[in-house]
C-alpha cells in the first residue's frame, strides 16, 4: 500500500488485508510504503500490523516500486491505503493468480461488471476520462481489460520485475498494463466495488488534468505509430496532393494553386517525412531500450532498407533535385541573370530544393537509425 498522510483510512486497510490473509490461510505481509507522511500514518500502520518502510524519493511509482522491491512474496496485491478499496477482496485475486495469471486487474466500471457507489468517483472520471483510456489501451495495446486507472490489482513478482518500469507517478499503473500486454502476458479482470475515499482531511492526490496528460504522454510514447508515423504520412500524402495541383497550376472552383501552393506542399512533405523518420528512430531505441517488444514490421523493414540502400537512394534523389536546380539557373543565365517569370520557375527550384533536404534527411537520418540498431544485428 502506498501511503502519504493516511492516518484516517490506513489502520482500516491493512486490518482488512491481514484479515482476509489469516481466513483464508494465506500467508502473507501488510507492506505500507510510506512517501513522507506528517501526519503519524507510519505509526498507525505498524500498530496495525504492518511492515513500514520509508520512501524518500516522492512519487506514487516510487512508492510502489519500493514497497514491491520490499515484498518477499511471489504474488503482489497493491492497493491504495485510502479505504476505497476492499481489500477483504484479496483472496479473490490471490485464487486468479494461483490459476496461472501474470496480472489480474480490478474493475470498478460497470462496462466490465464492476461497481461503483454513488458519488465514490468523480462525473468526469467515470464518464470521460477512465473510459477513454480504457478504449485507448484496448485499440492501441490489445490489453484486454476495461478499466486500466484501477489501483487494486495482484501480479507475480517475477513477472512485475520482468517489465523494467520505469515510470514514478501516478502512470506507474497504466505503464504495467501496456507493458504486459505488448508482451502478450496472461491478464484477467475482477469485478469489484469502488467505495467512498475514507479521507476527510485532505483532497485526493490524483490532479485529473496534470495525470490525465500523463498518461496520454505515456501512451503516445509507448506508440510512436499514433504519435509520429500516422501524422507524418498524411502529411506527406497531403503535400504530394498538394504537388499534383500546383505543378499543372490547375485551377479548382476558380482557385488557381500555384508555386505558393507548392511551397505549402513542400512544407508538409518535408515536416511529415522527418516525423516518419523520428517515429521510426523512436520505435528502434524503445526496443533497443526494453521499453517495447521486437516489433514484426520494423524487422521486415530493415530486412529491405538498410543503411546501403538508403544511400544509393539519397544519391540518385541529390542529383535529381540538383538538376533541376541547375536547370532553373541555366533558365536564369538565358534571361542575362535578369528577372524571371517566377511562377515557372519555382516549379523547378521548389522541387529541387524539396528533394535535396529528403536527400540529406535520408542520409543523416540513415546513419543515426543504423546507428541505434547496432545491437539489434
Amino acid at each position: 500500500m502506498p501511503c502519504l498522510n493516511e492516518a484516517e483510512t490506513v489502520a482500516t486497510c491493512v486490518e482488512k488485508a491481514l484479515r482476509a490473509l489469516h481466513d483464508e490461510k494465506i500467508h502473507g505481509e501488510v507492506i505500507v510504503a510510506d512517501n513522507g507522511s506528517t501526519d503519524g500514518s507510519q505509526g498507525i500502520a505498524s500498530r496495525a500490523g504492518a511492515r513500514v518502510i520509508h520512501v524518500r524519493e516522492r512519487g506514487y511509482g516510487f512508492a510502489l516500486m519500493q514497497g514491491i522491491a520490499a515484498a518477499t512474496g511471489e504474488f503482489i496485491i497493491m492497493g491504495d491505503a485510502d479505504d476505497s478499496y476492499d481489500f477483504l477482496e484479496v483472496p479473490r485475486f490471490v485464487a486468479k493468480l494461483r490459476e496461472g495469471f501474470d496480472l489480474v486487474q480490478g474493475c470498478r466500471l460497470p462496462s466490465g461488471g464492476g461497481t461503483i457507489v454513488t458519488g465514490a468517483m468523480p462525473f468526469l472520471h467515470r464518464v470521460w476520462g477512465n473510459p477513454i483510456f480504457s478504449f485507448l489501451a484496448q485499440r492501441w495495446f490489445h490489453a484486454p481489460l476495461h478499466d486500466v486507472y484501477c489501483g487494486l490489482r495482484g501480479f507475480r513478482k517475477d513477472f512485475y520485475e520482468s517489465l523494467d518500469q520505469r515510470c514514478t507517478g501516478m502512470e506507474f499503473a497504466t505503464e504495467m498494463i501496456i507493458r504486459a500486454s505488448l508482451r502478450n502476458r496472461k491478464i484477467s479482470e475482477i469485478p469489484i466495488t469502488l467505495h467512498h475515499d475514507g479521507r476527510r482531511s485532505h483532497a485526493p492526490h490524483l490532479r485529473t488534468f496534470r495525470d490525465g496528460w500523463r498518461t496520454i504522454r505515456l501512451f503516445l510514447l509507448f506508440s510512436p505509430q499514433w504519435l509520429f508515423f500516422t501524422p507524418g504520412l498524411l502529411f506527406v500524402l497531403l503535400g504530394i496532393l498538394g504537388y499534383g495541383i500546383a505543378l499543372p497550376g490547375l485551377t479548382i472552383s476558380g482557385v488557381t494553386f500555384d508555386a505558393h501552393t507548392l511551397l505549402f506542399a513542400s512544407l508538409a512533405v518535408l515536416c511529415g517525412y522527418q516525423s516518419i523518420i523520428f517515429a521510426i528512430a523512436g520505435k528502434t531505441f524503445a526496443i533497443q531500450a526494453g521499453f517495447l517488444p521486437e516489433d514484426y514490421y520494423l524487422k521486415m523493414f530493415f530486412k529491405f532498407v538498410d543503411l546501403e540502400r538508403a544511400l544509393i537512394v539519397s544519391l540518385l534523389v541529390l542529383v535529381l533535385g540538383g538538376g533541376l536546380l541547375v536547370t532553373a539557373i541555366f533558365q536564369w543565365q538565358a534571361t542575362g541573370f535578369g528577372r524571371l517569370d517566377y511562377a515557372h520557375t519555382m516549379r523547378l527550384v521548389i522541387p529541387g530544393a524539396t528533394l535535396i533536404a529528403l536527400a540529406i534527411q535520408t542520409i543523416f537520418s540513415g546513419f543515426f537509425v543504423s546507428i541505434l540498431g547496432l545491437a539489434r544485428r
